[in-house]
C-alpha cells in the first residue's frame, strides 16, 4: 500500500526556501533528529530535504509514526498500510500525535496546526496531508473520518 501511495506523488516538487542549499549542518540537525528512526527513514528525509521531492514523503511519515508507536503496534504497521486506524490499530493517542507532529515540522521545515490535526483517522490521511501541505497534489481518495467515529 506505500508503494500505492508512492505512486499517487511521483515528480512533484516542493520548493524548500528557494536558493538555500542542504547544508552539511541541516544533514547533521536531520540525522540529530532521526537518531531513532529506521536508516530508510533517515534517508527517505534527506532525500526530501535535498531535492524537494514529495515522492519521499510517504516513507518519511511511515517512520515518524513508527518512531512513536508501541512495540507491539509496530508489526501491524510494518504490515498493515495505509488504512490502519491510528486509535484503534495503533493506539495513537493525542499526546503521541503532538510527537509525532513535533517531530515532522522539525525534520520537513513545515508548521502544522493543531486544527488541522483533527480529520486524521488512518495513516493514509496522514500521508496524504503532508504530501498536500508540502505542495503535492491533494488526491481525491482522502477519505477523512474514515473507520472512526465522529
Amino acid at each position: 500500500m506505500i508503494q500505492a501511495t508512492r505512486t499517487n506523488f511521483v515528480g512533484r516538487q516542493f520548493d524548500l526556501g528557494g536558493t538555500k542549499k542542504f547544508t552539511v549542518e541541516d544533514d547533521a540537525r536531520l540525522a540529530d533528529a532521526l537518531k531513532r528512526c529506521s536508516p530508510a527513514t533517515r534517508a527517505a528525509a534527506r532525500e526530501f530535504r535535498r531535492t524537494g521531492d514529495v515522492e519521499h514523503l510517504p516513507v518519511v511519515v511511515q517512520g515518524l509514526i513508527e518512531h512513536y508507536v508501541e512495540r507491539s503496534a509496530k508489526a501491524k504497521l510494518e504490515r498493515g498500510g495505509d488504512e490502519l486506524r491510528l486509535v484503534e490499530d495503533l493506539s495513537i493517542d493525542s499526546l503521541t500525535m503532538l510527537e509525532i507532529v513535533f517531530l515532522a515540522e522539525e525534520v520537513l521545515q513545515v508548521s502544522i496546526d493543531n486544527e488541522e490535526l483533527r480529520p486524521f483517522r488512518t495513516v493514509g490521511d496522514i500521508k496524504t496531508f503532508i504530501v498536500s501541505k508540502m505542495g503535492g497534489a491533494y488526491p481525491a481518495t482522502l477519505a477523512f473520518g474514515s473507520g472512526a467515529a465522529e
